[in-house]
């Protein structure tokens, strides 16, 4: 029984440090631009049921609730909280912010799609519209060398002045939504890519069906609030001592055991 008791408590200092290790990744990614906080969600783990609610105790009498014991907890998965994150001015053409639902879409050097909140693009040498990676922004946006006064529209439509003082169309950039964004998965470099759980991205312009709009001359923030990470860290540290307590409690009641019976 008391060894039973060490293993809960075992669960339970696993999962606490899981939590604390996605705060911790929350709070280092707190000026990471288009980044959004993690959540952990727990689950119980199988109970040992020695008896069953509505057993018989007499003739005329039934059990009013059964005998179960928990074995422990364990993280169930992580979530993604797509809330949106305030914006910051940041004066450069390239910047451009999501204000609502969307994500830029971006090809990646293996050919596969990502997609991203992150819009700090640049100009690579041949003037498309690419990450601060390096990768290139979906939609066919090319902008001259000699490009001056470069315009994006709140729905997507990128022009610029040539030399010569004429507008020219650059091209347009379409945002991507999915069904359940909580079930892309993020791989680093602040992109996301589909999985079957949030199912194939849905293409638009922006300002269009339900998309965001966007905003030249700014960047979406994290949307961590370092107050609120820095209770669920406090929440997380008193949980795992008391998981450690409870592994020293047992210890003693076996030493105890061990030297006077």
């Amino acid at each position: 029984m008391s060894t039973s008791a060490m293993h809960v408590a075992k669960t339970g200092i696993n999962a606490q440090q899981t939590r604390m290790q996605v705060i911790a990744n929350n709070l280092a990614n707190v000026n990471t631009a288009g980044f959004k906080r993690d959540r952990v969600n727990f689950e119980s783990l199988l109970y040992q049921v020695q008896r069953n609610g509505g057993e018989e105790t007499s003739d005329s009498s039934n059990l009013s609730s059964g005998l179960s014991v928990g074995t422990g907890v364990r993280v169930v998965n992580t979530q993604k909280l797509f809330t949106q994150g305030p914006l910051i001015n940041t004066d450069n053409s390239l910047d451009l912010a999501i204000e609502g639902d969307g994500f830029f879409k971006v090809q990646l050097p293996d050919n596969r799609y990502a997609y991203t909140r992150d819009g700090a693009f640049s100009r690579d040498a041949n003037g498309n519209l690419v990450t601060a990676s390096g990768y290139q922004v979906d939609g066919g946006v090319v902008i001259a060398e000699s490009a001056m006064s470069i315009n994006v529209s709140a729905d997507g439509n990128v022009t610029y002045l040539n030399a010569e003082g004429n507008s020219v169309q650059a091209g347009s950039l379409l945002l991507a939504k999915f069904a359940n964004p909580r079930g892309l998965q993020p791989i680093g470099e602040n992109f996301l890519v589909p999985t079957d759980a949030s199912g194939q991205p849905i293409e638009g312009a922006p300002l269009s069906s339900g998309f965001g709009k966007l905003v030249q001359g700014s960047l979406e923030n994290s949307n961590v609030n370092v107050v609120q990470q820095l209770v669920e860290m406090i929440e997380t540290q008193r949980a795992y001592e008391v998981s450690s307590k409870t592994i020293s409690s047992v210890d003693e009641m076996l030493r105890y055991i061990n030297n006077n019976l």
